[in-house]
């Protein structure tokens, strides 16, 4: 699908920031009138264009609030927040770019400011991980504070009273989204039908990799283990009833997760991801793949001058491999890619136990062919779903479709209940 720009990389991050109006994240006409100033592939016109509309957005939720418009304001700073984060998206060629952390702060304080009059309960918390914690946020269902019969999707079983502890959903993204946005994303998208949610970053992503600058690692059961710990912890979660979604990358780490830690009763792979290198690598010839898989060290100038022309030519893959090296903690695109190689379900996809749903979109072009073959590898009760460009669904994590998918995660998880 093409958005406003002929460049891919420009027109899917179009589409994901206006895909997220469905559930108020963005305005349609604010976010065409930003694209049509952007000059095609440039990232500064990019940064430039997007945090002016943030900026004057901002400035409409500020007035509103002043004039105690409570929902106005609201409606304005959840937009504002999903443009800072649009704006920051390319700046990552530099880390130390001062931009970043004032762009991604923006946003932060859009969301926080936008929560305050959230019509439902919301709490900003920081988990305990191995010496330090790590930011979530944590959305109780509304449903006990509302009539059962206001919910039509479908009638809630008589064991989950108004009064009961709810089926809780965990969610978090992958390569380079933030908590923020997943509240347009699928947040919404759960409380509307009865679920709990916790969202959370863990290294490599939003404030973590940010501020405390811990990058990705490939063992993300270590990081689930403890959100786990904390959700049980709370009286309103049902602990025989918890979901792990992994949005993008995160479709790899949730499956991880879910194959070591045993309380998850549910997971949803939002795409299916089998082996992160072979993501990277699939569009190289097989003599340059090898000097990486056998680690020859004394050619990774070969690799990186190959990928760094590649960077030139390509928008996508000038981000990718600069945000890669940053999210990754490389130094180099050689080294990149020899991390990436211990992201892989090979050994471990056979541990998966709990009911697992594989989304999978027709025209992904990030990881094309792996939710298949994540499916096909699953030994657990598993169900797939390809989303297909005649519902306007085929794109990598179906960001121009999210009613759509949310409908079938969603209808998934009540038929488990």
């Amino acid at each position: 699908m093409k958005l406003v720009f002929s460049d891919p990389a420009f027109s899917f991050q179009l589409l994901r920031t206006v895909g997220s109006s469905y559930y108020g994240g963005a305005d349609i006409g604010e976010c065409l009138s930003t694209a049509y100033r952007i000059k095609e592939g440039d990232f500064e016109s990019w940064y430039s264009e997007w945090f002016r509309t943030a900026d004057r957005v901002k400035k409409l939720g500020n007035d509103s609030l002043s004039s105690e418009h409570n929902v106005s304001a609201r409606q304005a700073y959840l937009r504002a927040s999903n443009y800072y984060r649009t704006a920051e998206f390319f700046l990552h060629e530099n880390p130390s770019d001062p931009r970043i952390i004032e762009t991604w702060q923006n946003s932060i304080d859009c969301f926080l400011k936008a929560a305050e009059h959230f019509p439902h309960s919301f709490e900003s918390v920081e988990i305990p991980y191995e010496g330090t914690t790590i930011p979530a946020y944590f959305y109780k269902s509304p449903l006990p504070e509302q009539d059962n019969k206001n919910i039509k999707n479908k009638d809630l079983p008589s064991s989950l009273s108004s009064s009961s502890p709810r089926p809780t959903l965990v969610v978090h993204t992958g390569f380079d989204g933030t908590q923020e946005e997943l509240y347009s994303q699928c947040v919404v998208a759960a409380l509307q039908r009865g679920y709990n949610c916790l969202t959370f970053e863990g290294p490599g992503q939003g404030r973590v990799i940010r501020k405390q600058r811990i990058p990705f690692r490939y063992d993300w059961e270590k990081v689930v283990i403890p959100i786990i710990d904390y959700v049980i912890g709370r009286n309103e979660v049902d602990s025989d009833h918890i979901s792990l979604m992994g949005i993008s990358l995160g479709g790899y780490l949730a499956a991880r997760a879910a194959a070591i830690e045993k309380r998850i009763t549910a997971c949803i792979l939002n795409d299916g991801v089998f082996d992160v290198y072979m993501a990277f690598a699939r569009n190289y010839p097989k003599p340059l793949t090898e000097i990486v898989e056998q680690n020859i060290t004394s050619k990774s100038e070969v690799i990186d001058a190959v990928i760094e022309t590649t960077m030139g030519l390509l928008t996508g893959a000038r981000w990718a491999y600069a945000h890669g090296m940053w999210v990754f903690g490389a130094a180099s695109p050689f080294e990149l890619l020899r991390k990436t190689m211990d992201y892989t379900l090979k050994d471990v996809i056979d541990k998966i136990e709990c009911q697992t749903l594989v989304l999978e979109g027709e025209r992904d072009d990030s990881f094309p062919g792996q939710p298949e073959l994540v499916y096909n590898s699953l030994i657990c009760p598993k169900s797939h779903f390809v989303f297909r460009e005649e519902e306007g669904a085929e794109d990598h994590c179906h960001v121009g479709a999210l009613s759509l998918a949310n409908q079938r995660i969603f209808d998934w998880l009540d038929g488990l209940l």
